[in-house]
């Protein structure tokens, strides 16, 4: 993730020639690539707060955020952004300084996200459903020294308890009610008290108010876009304790402006996008905030998904850009009150964090008659890696092409010096490109160990095709091995999922005495259907081989979801563990 400059070298994608014994390149632009897209434009190095400025400049009058009905123009988030990176700065925020944003989707968020960033500071995103062990792994972690939270009894009070936490000493409490507009934020002030937590008037509290009450004159702060940190992005730790993907100004303007070229469609200062995964998650901060400013588009921000607020706001604001994830697509599709809501401004979808099944892209393009794409990417890459084009083939269980200036190259697993494989192989994705990290906060060793020869290891198993997409079979740590065979989970799930009674499921490997590990499944019955075990596998006899069946399946009324609502695989690994070590 180190190399920024891959682009401007001419980096291959290596793919394999289907005539070919070893690895062929077709130079920088793949065989399939669009072509009404560069894969050689420029991205320019520039702060990742310049992309707000050049927006305020193009389109200041025009719509900026939508929250819960409150607008905000880009001139009035421009000028609230230039006010509290002067009031951070008077906080003794200089260059470097990390503050952590512990926020869901408000227009606070956006403000201090880019705040942050002019004063010269570095943004670590947190979770706020994170518990108390998380954040303050975090905060000492991270080095935080200010904390932005809300006045929420649901968020504060956690907050408030961290601070003497490593370097944190200030919080920055930002009013629920004083974004809302008129007249929920009379009513909420009547009648959500209970909900609304008390702070202390002292130095270690400063009011969003405050922070703010000053003319936003400042001097600019001199930003290195290669090589200054602009955001601390925290893994999810699904194979171990968080990590803190640095990722620069460059990562980040570069993935929005690659973002910006994919989109090639999009109409300019005329875009409404819907917010609704969090922009704490790289995902979102990306392809719905850094993306939305860069096109001069609305966002419409959601501060929670809840299936019956987001149809009734597509059905009102007429949203024109989706990005989601398959579980809220899912959500929609099987919603008996979907029919009653209208969904037809929707046009483009990308789909991310984790596999989009065929069923659900199809029966959610039926609904809406929009285009939806499915995308690879990683924390580790600002995120997005690869994606299926919106005027190209999408082919079925691919998640794409490389975006511009990006390089994908698959590895033999476990072998050293890494070796490339041919077309079709399937082997370690690795990733080159003006997006990838500058490496892991405080972590050169593990730095070192996905980061070798100016390419990221992804952990990632996958295969390129003749046309140079990208295939995802599954993570190299959730590969089950049984009697030494080796299993991937992808596939399971891809053939339970061709069952029409199936909603969700989940295959991970579980401990077996004689095999070392063998499947077991976690399945969701689609509403109203019916399915027992015996059904299910007789349906899967001419689908998988004998050793991917799975052995064990479990039938649950749902599964767990990561703050983005992706199908969290972790949480059931270790749920077995505990059964394991139970008895």
């Amino acid at each position: 993730m180190r190399d920024a400059t891959a682009r401007e070298g001419g980096a291959v994608l290596a793919i394999m020639d289907a005539s070919a014994s070893a690895p062929a390149t077709f130079g920088a632009r793949p065989p399939a690539y669009p072509p009404d897209i560069d894969w050689a434009a420029p991205l320019p190095a520039q702060p990742l707060d310049q992309l707000l400025d050049d927006a305020v400049t193009r389109f200041a009058g025009r719509p900026c955020l939508d929250f819960l009905d409150r607008k905000y123009s880009f001139r009035e988030v421009g000028d609230l952004v230039a006010r509290a990176a002067k009031g951070l700065r008077t906080l003794g925020v200089v260059k470097g300084t990390r503050v952590g944003l512990f926020l869901p989707n408000t227009p606070y968020y956006v403000i201090c996200y880019f705040a942050v960033l002019k004063a010269g500071g570095t943004v670590v995103n947190f979770n706020p459903l994170y518990a108390a062990k998380e954040i303050r792994h975090l905060v000492a972690d991270s080095g935080a020294e200010i904390m932005v939270t809300l006045d929420l009894a649901l968020l504060y009070p956690a907050v408030a308890s961290m601070i003497g936490t490593g370097n944190l000493r200030r919080v920055v409490v930002c009013p629920m009610a004083d974004i809302l507009p008129f007249p929920k934020n009379i009513l909420f002030r009547l009648f959500k008290r209970r909900e609304v937590s008390a702070w202390p008037n002292d130095a270690a509290h400063v009011a969003f108010a405050s922070l703010i009450d000053n003319d936003g004159v400042s001097p600019q702060v001199a930003i290195d876009p290669r090589r200054d940190i602009a955001v601390l992005q925290y893994t999810g730790g699904t194979t171990g304790t968080p990590k803190g993907a640095m990722l620069t100004h460059y990562n980040l303007v570069a993935n929005a402006l690659q973002c910006r070229l994919w989109f090639h469609g999009t109409e300019e200062g005329g875009e409404r996008v819907l917010a609704v995964l969090p922009f704490f998650h790289v995902f979102a901060m990306t392809s719905a905030m850094n993306f939305s400013v860069a096109v001069g588009a609305e966002i419409i921000m959601l501060p929670r998904f809840e299936l019956k607020t987001l149809l009734r706001t597509v059905a009102r604001k007429k949203p024109t850009i989706f990005p989601g994830v398959p579980t809220i697509y899912t959500a929609i599709n099987n919603s008996r009150e979907t029919p009653n809501y209208d969904l037809s401004s929707i046009r483009s979808c990308i789909s991310g964090g984790a596999p989009l099944p065929v069923e659900v892209k199809a029966s959610f393009e039926k609904l809406t008659g929009c285009i939806v794409v499915e995308g690879y990417g990683l924390s580790e890459t600002s995120p997005v890696v690869a994606c299926n084009p919106f005027g190209g083939a999408n082919k079925p269980g691919s998640v794409g092409l490389p975006m511009p200036g990006t390089t994908i190259e698959i590895v033999a697993l476990d072998e050293q010096p890494a070796r490339l494989l041919a077309q079709g192989e399937r082997g370690e994705i690795c990733v080159r490109g003006p997006q990838v990290m500058a490496g892991y906060w405080g972590k050169p060793a593990e730095t070192a160990q996905v980061m070798v020869d100016g390419r990221l290891h992804t952990g990632d198993v996958g295969y390129l095709d003749a046309d140079g997409y990208l295939f995802l079979v599954d993570r190299i740590k959730d590969v089950i091995i049984a009697s030494g065979y080796k299993i991937f989970p992808r596939t399971v799930e891809e053939a339970i999922y061709q069952h029409p009674a199936v909603a969700e499921c989940i295959v991970i490997g579980v401990p077996d005495p004689y095999r070392g590990q063998t499947v077991k499944a976690f399945v969701v019955r689609a509403a109203g259907q019916e399915l027992s075990e015996a059904a299910l596998l007789a349906f899967l006899a001419d689908k998988l081989s004998p050793m991917e069946m799975p052995k064990q399946i479990a039938f649950r009324a749902m599964l767990p979801k990561t703050a983005i609502g992706k199908l969290s695989k972790k949480d059931l690994i270790e749920e077995e563990a505990r059964r394991a070590a139970a008895g």
